[in-house]
C-alpha cells in the first residue's frame, strides 16, 4: 500500500516532531528530511511544511533551501522561521524584534474566509517564539492574521500556494492548531487521511521483507513496548529467521529477568536469556559521569549481542526498537541542525568491526503511536500499558558510580512504588514512574538512633510521547505510604523526596 506523504522539511526546531506527531494525528503519513536533503522521489506528495529554527534568517549561516521542486506546484505551509524565510526571499524585510516574542498571545484579526484559517475567530490564542519579525511582505502577499503585537502573523500567496504562520501551531498552547493543519491537510492538501496502524503494520511488514530476504536477525529485547512490538513485526516478516536475545545487564528492575522471560512464552518469539551482569558491573566500575555510563552501557550491549549473534551462523541484521524521541534527543532525527539533548545507548550506529547491519521498525514513531501499532497487533493490553523504562536502565537512575550494592537498594525502593502504583489503580494514569539514587546522605532518626543514610527521589510523570511531561498529583496520602514503607524495608534508606519539575526545563530522566 502507497500511501500519500506530507513532507516537512527540518531547519532545526526542536519543535519540528510536534509538527510529524500533529500530522500523524489527522491519520496522514509525513517524512522529517533536513532543509538541505529534500528526497528526489516526491511521488505521492500532497504539501510541504517548513519548520522553526534556532536560527535567524538574518544570520550569515542561516538555512536555506532549493524549493524549486514544489514552489508554486505544491501547498507550502511555512511556520515560524520558515515564514521569515519565505518572506525574505520573495523581496520581503525581516527586522529584529524590539522585544522578543515568546509564549501566548492572541489573534486580533483573522481573515475569516481564508482557508487556512476557517473555523479560527479573533481572540484564538496561539504560541509565538521568535526574535524576529516580519515587517514587509512581498508584492502579492497578503495578511490573514496578526496579533497586537505581530502584524504580520500569518500570510498567503495564492499565486505561489504559499501559507505562512509566525506562530507555531503544533504546540499545545495554539488552541486551535489542530484545526489549522487540518484545514492545510485536507482543505488545501487534499489529503484522504488514510495512514493507520493497519496501513503501517502491512506497509512495514512488507518493507521488511524487502530488506531483509532471506537474512537471519538478532534482536535486542528489553520486555518493554517497543522492543517487543518490533519484535512481533519482525516475527510477521520474517518468522524463524528472527532470533530474540534479552540481556540481563544486572540494571534491571527487581526480578525483572525472569518475569519478562516468562511474559514471552506463548508470544512465538524465539527467545533467550543471557546473564550478562557482571560484565555490565565490571564496565561502570568508577564511572560517575552520565554520558560515559551511556557509552560504557552501550558498547557492553554491543558487545554481548556480537558474541550471541557469532553463536548463530549466518546472522547479518541486528535488530533494535528505537523509537523516535530516542532518535530526537540524541542526535538530529534527520541529519539537520536540532540540538542533541542527550545520547541514547541504542543510536548512533555499530563499530566497524561488528558485521552486523541494523533495522529499526519503529524509528520513525512516538511511543503512543507504537502502542496502537501493538494493539492492531493483538498484543496483550497489559504489556502495551508497560511504562517506558530507560535502555541503561537503574544505570541513569543511579547518581554517581554503580556498585552491585546500589543497584539492590534502588530495586528494592523502585518495587515499593511501582507495586503499590499498581495496587492503589493509580499505575495506568501515569506515563512513566521510577525511582531514582541520590548521592546524598542525610541525618535521620530511627528508634531514637541517629542515622546518617542515603535519599532516594520519586518520579511519576504523565504524557503522550516522551518529549514533553508534567509531574503527575499523587494523593499526598499514597505518597505517605510509600515513603514509609521504603524507610522500613529498605535498608540505607531515610529520607524520600517526591520531583515535581516538569520536562521542559527537566528531562524525565535525572541522567
Amino acid at each position: 500500500m502507497t500511501n500519500e506523504k506530507i513532507l516537512i522539511l527540518d531547519f532545526g526546531s526542536q519543535y519540528t516532531q510536534l509538527i510529524a506527531r500533529r500530522v500523524r494525528e489527522q491519520n496522514i503519513y509525513c517524512e522529517i528530511h533536513p532543509y538541505n536533503k529534500i528526497p528526489q522521489d516526491l511521488s505521492n506528495l500532497k504539501g510541504v511544511i517548513l519548520s522553526g529554527s534556532p536560527y535567524s534568517v538574518r544570520d550569515n549561516d542561516a538555512p536555506i533551501p532549493n524549493l524549486d521542486s514544489f514552489l508554486g506546484k505544491l501547498p507550502i505551509l511555512a511556520v515560524c522561521y520558515g515564514a521569515q524565510y519565505l518572506a525574505q526571499a520573495n523581496g520581503g524585510e525581516v527586522l529584529p524584534s524590539k522585544i522578543r516574542e515568546y509564549g501566548r498571545a492572541n489573534l486580533s484579526f483573522v481573515e475569516s474566509a481564508n482557508t487556512l484559517l476557517n473555523g479560527v475567530n479573533a481572540g484564538s490564542q496561539v504560541w509565538m517564539s521568535h526574535g524576529d519579525t516580519i515587517s514587509k511582505l512581498p508584492d502579492s502577499f497578503e495578511i490573514i492574521t496578526s496579533t497586537e503585537d505581530v502584524k504580520v502573523a500569518g500570510y498567503q500567496s495564492i499565486r505561489r500556494n504559499i501559507f505562512a504562520l509566525q506562530f507555531h501551531p503544533e504546540v499545545y498552547h495554539s488552541l486551535d492548531g489542530k484545526l489549522i493543519l487540518e484545514n492545510f491537510l485536507v482543505g488545501i492538501c487534499k489529503c484522504s487521511q488514510d495512514w493507520t496502524p493497519v496501513s503501517f503494520v502491512q506497509k512495514t511488514i512488507d518493507e521488511l521483507k524487502a530488506k531483509i530476504g532471506n537474512d537471519k536477525v538478532v534482536l535486542g529485547l528489553s520486555g518493554g513496548v517497543d522492543s517487543t512490538v518490533a519484535g512481533v513485526l519482525l516475527n510477521k516478516a520474517i518468522g524463524d529467521n528472527l532470533y530474540c536475545i534479552f540481556v540481563d545487564n544486572g540494571l534491571l528492575r527487581k526480578n525483572e529477568f525472569e518475569e519478562v522471560l516468562d511474559q514471552y512464552k506463548g508470544m512465538g518469539l524465539n527467545v533467550k536469556g543471557v546473564n550478562s551482569k557482571h560484565r555490565f558491573y565490571d564496565a561502570l566500575k568508577g564511572i560517575s559521569d552520565p554520558e560515559a555510563k551511556r557509552k560504557a552501557i552501550g558498547s557492553i550491549f554491543i558487545d554481548v549481542f556480537d558474541d550471541e549473534a557469532n553463536s548463530i551462523s549466518d546472522v547479518s541484521w541486528l535488530a533494535q526498537g528505537t523509537i523516535y524521541p530516542d532518535v530526537i534527543e540524541s542526535v538530529s532525527a534527520t541529519g539537520g541542525p536540532s540540538a542533541t539533548i542527550k545520547s541514547h545507548h541504542n543510536v548512533g550506529g555499530l563499530p566497524d568491526y561488528m558485521k552486523l547491519k541494523i533495522v529499526e521498525p519503529l524509528r520513525s514513531l512516538f511511543k503512543d503511536e507504537v502502542r496502537r501499532i501493538g494493539k492492531s497487533l493483538g498484543i496483550d493490553p497489559s504489556l502495551l500499558g508497560r511504562h517506558p523504562f530507560p535502555g541503561p536502565g537503574l544505570a541513569i537512575r543511579i547518581l554517581g558510580d554503580i556498585t552491585e550494592e546500589k543497584v539492590k537498594v534502588l530495586q528494592d525502593v523502585d518495587h515499593i512504588f511501582i507495586s503499590s502504583l499498581k495496587s492503589s489503580n493509580l499505575y495506568d494514569s501515569v506515563w512513566q514512574a521510577g525511582a531514582i539514587y541520590l548521592p546524598v546522605q542525610s541525618v535521620g532518626v530511627m528508634g531514637d538512633e541517629r542515622t546518617y543514610e542515603n535519599a532516594v527521589a520519586l518520579r511519576a510523570v504523565e504524557s503522550t510521547d516522551g518529549m514533553t511531561a508534567d509531574w503527575v498529583h499523587l494523593p499526598y496520602d499514597f505518597l505517605a505510604k510509600v515513603s514509609n514503607e521504603i524507610i522500613n524495608k529498605v535498608k540505607g534508606v531515610n529520607r524520600v523526596v517526591y520531583d515535581i519539575s516538569s520536562k521542559p526545563p527537566a528531562t524525565i530522566e535525572w541522567e
